[in-house]
């Protein structure tokens, strides 16, 4: 059976890695590659796993939005952000789209012993990425978000989806964030070059010891943002911990089978040990 990583550009993704060592974990005769799509292609690639050339699809951008509404059918994640990053052909020349991205995150948390039932976070960002975090952590009991970003519409439209989140004002972050327990940068700050890895998304002197302090950003693994908590005694996540386990989900989406986070994580932690050289 095979499956596709699709979008544009597709050229440098984990997933092929964390996937392909999920079904070899699994004994599964299952491969996963890569298939550039540029915008505009999301129905024809959808009509490929109707066909049954592909069992399922992982959907990175720009065709997220494109997928959800190329599909047959939803979940409800997807419904209500409008955007899937799992498809799943579910026979009779039917697809299904899934988002795991949100769970992903939670489960992320959860797998390091973090709670997040009654707990206060505060994302930075209003993108995708946030987005699916916010309708995930909006079915968790008591969970309390706030949202900032540099566009205050885009964090109010985060903020709608779930009835436990409000988006703050600039004025306001300093007190958002001495009252959340738990931070998160859902933004592209500290991504990448050398120029750019260096940058952190709030002040440091924001950070106190009592936070978690969580970055979706994965390279560096170690951003800027989670050394400086570090320092300041706050508890740290990488990003590469929800890539792997919206991974995970994707899986069991796709197989039936629940892989090892670890053997997927350290799939990738290698393929990343590579490219650094």
């Amino acid at each position: 059976m095979r499956v596709a990583i699709v979008g544009d550009p597709v050229e440098h993704s984990l997933s092929p890695v964390m996937q392909n060592a999920a079904f070899a974990s699994g004994g599964l005769k299952w491969e996963m590659i890569r298939v550039r799509v540029p915008a505009g292609g999301g129905a024809d690639v959808i009509n490929r796993v109707r066909a049954g050339d592909f069992a399922g699809l992982a959907v990175t951008m720009p065709l997220k939005e494109e997928a959800a509404r190329s599909v047959d059918d939803l979940d409800a994640a997807s419904t209500r952000l409008r955007s899937v990053n799992t498809v799943v052909g579910i026979g009779s020349g039917h697809a299904r789209g899934l988002s795991s991205d949100g769970a992903g995150f939670v489960n992320s948390l959860s797998a390091q012993g973090i709670a997040l039932t009654g707990a206060r976070v505060h994302l930075l960002g209003a993108g995708g990425a946030a987005r699916s975090i916010v309708a995930a952590l909006g079915a968790i009991d008591g969970c309390e978000v706030t949202i900032s970003n540099r566009t205050h519409s885009a964090a109010e439209a985060a903020a709608e989806l779930s009835g436990s989140a409000q988006a703050v004002v600039a004025d306001n972050l300093p007190d958002a964030v001495a009252s959340a327990d738990i931070i998160v940068n859902t933004t592209s700050v500290g991504m990448g070059s050398d120029a750019d890895a260096g940058l952190v998304p709030l002040p440091v002197e924001l950070i106190a010891s009592h936070h978690v302090v969580a970055d979706i950003v994965y390279h560096p693994l170690t951003t800027a943002l989670l050394s400086s908590a570090a320092i300041r005694g706050a508890q740290t996540v990488d990003g590469l911990g929800m890539l792997v386990h919206q991974a995970v989900l994707q899986c069991e989406a796709w197989t039936g089978f629940t892989p090892d986070p670890v053997a997927m994580r350290s799939a990738a932690e290698a393929e990343l040990g590579r490219r650094s050289g």
